[in-house]
C-alpha cells in the first residue's frame, strides 16, 4: 500500500512586513515631503515600486538604512 506524502518539517520563514510611506514617515517622524526628496535623491532606504504605482519598502530594508544612519556615542 502507497505511503502519504511526507510533510516538510521545515518552519516557513516569517514573511517581511511590507509599509507603507505614511507608514514610514510616521515611525521616522520626518514629513512626508522630507522622504520624497530623500527617495528622490537616492538618499532613503530602498523601495518598491508595485505595478499600480503604489510604493512600499520592507520592514528589514528600513531597519537596515536606520542602523547605517547611526553615530557612535
Amino acid at each position: 500500500m502507497p505511503q502519504p506524502p511526507r510533510r516538510s518539517l521545515a518552519v516557513a520563514k516569517p514573511r517581511d512586513e511590507m509599509l507603507t510611506i505614511p507608514q514610514v514617515v510616521e515611525e521616522i517622524g520626518v514629513p512626508r515631503a522630507t522622504f520624497y526628496r530623500w527617495r528622490q535623491c537616492k538618499k532613503g532606504p530602498k523601495s518598491i515600486k508595485l505595478p499600480n504605482g503604489s510604493v512600499r519598502i520592507r520592514r528589514s530594508d528600513l531597519t537596515r538604512w536606520l542602523e547605517m544612519r547611526e553615530e557612535a556615542a
